[in-house]
């Protein structure tokens, strides 16, 4: 946790000098309650660094496709030229972002990520898949992370203004 607070005041810090009065002071210290609270539920002090930085990467106001690309690069192991993502990993990945809507009570059971991981792998010989694969079953919109995609576009219509009146 302490490291991870470290890593959070050093990026706020970054973001207050790129858009000054944007950032609100305490965003490191609410960002990592807000951590804590999905991760570290019952105080242990412990925050595995991928599991923040996968929530970080949800949460962002990035888009989806950008989103998905950082989760394959922190989530998949090299092999040779190229990176994979093994059903481990994928499982792994699902896991960790399946605990955001657990803290607002949205969750779904570990059946759900394993239906998930299935659904990937389906048709799939080897043990670990490519990005481009990853990648095809994201944008297929998985059950279990409906919810991201869903607040991307929600977080895109706050910005929508549209020259219209009513009378």
């Amino acid at each position: 946790v302490q490291q991870i607070s470290g890593m959070l005041t050093e990026l706020f810090q970054r973001a207050r000098l790129e858009k000054p009065g944007q950032v609100d002071p305490r965003a490191a210290e609410f960002t990592l309650s807000l951590l804590a609270a999905i991760y570290d539920r019952s105080g242990t002090g412990y925050i595995k660094t991928r599991s923040a930085a996968a929530a970080l990467i949800a949460l962002s106001g990035d888009t989806p496709l950008a989103k998905y690309r950082a989760f394959f690069q922190f989530y998949a192991v090299p092999d040779g030229k190229a990176a994979l993502i093994t059903r481990s990993a994928l499982r792994s990945l699902l896991t960790d972002l399946n605990q955001i809507p657990a803290i607002v009570g949205e969750s779904c059971t570990l059946s759900c990520v394993e239906i998930a991981t299935h659904s990937c792998f389906h048709g799939v010989l080897n043990s670990a898949i490519v990005e481009e694969k990853f990648l095809s079953w994201l944008r297929s919109e998985p059950a279990v992370l409906l919810w991201l995609p869903t607040c991307y576009r929600l977080s895109a219509t706050e910005m929508v203004f549209h020259q219209a009146r009513c009378r």
